[in-house]
């Protein structure tokens, strides 16, 4: 069940927490997969609340100097994954125990208009569904 409706993503939603974060970019149980210029990294984990997938996003100042230009790509890359979350939630309903933790994470710098964004999100997304 999608909490407050389909197309809202709330701050219970947002993947935060040090150990979580870190145990995604150790390695080991996660995976990743790219969709130029988006790269995905998830696990499965222990379910801690009510809340199935926890998503970040991330994009590297190396590519954008100016808090601005990073601070839109983020907000495309949210927009995104607002509009087709549903896929992920669907897939989770099988594992009442674990939640999904994503990182999104930008590889361009260059910005890209928000439909070519939304395309390859919902590629990865549905790459996900696939492999979980």
């Amino acid at each position: 069940m999608l909490p407050r409706g389909l197309f809202t993503f709330g701050k219970e939603e947002r993947l935060v927490g040090k150990s979580l974060i870190d145990r995604l970019f150790r390695g080991g149980e996660s995976r990743s997969m790219s969709s130029y210029p988006l790269r995905v990294v998830f696990c499965l984990t222990q379910r801690q609340d009510d809340i199935p997938v926890k998503v970040m996003m991330s994009v590297p100042k190396r590519y954008f100097k100016h808090a601005v230009d990073r601070n839109r790509i983020k907000r495309q890359l949210r927009e995104a994954y607002r509009h087709h979350k549903a896929a992920l939630w669907d897939a989770m309903e099988g594992y009442p125990d674990q939640m999904l933790a994503v990182v999104f994470i930008w590889l361009d710098n260059h910005h890209r208009p928000s439909d070519e964004v939304e395309q390859r999100m919902v590629g990865l997304i549905h790459r996900i569904c696939e492999k979980i």
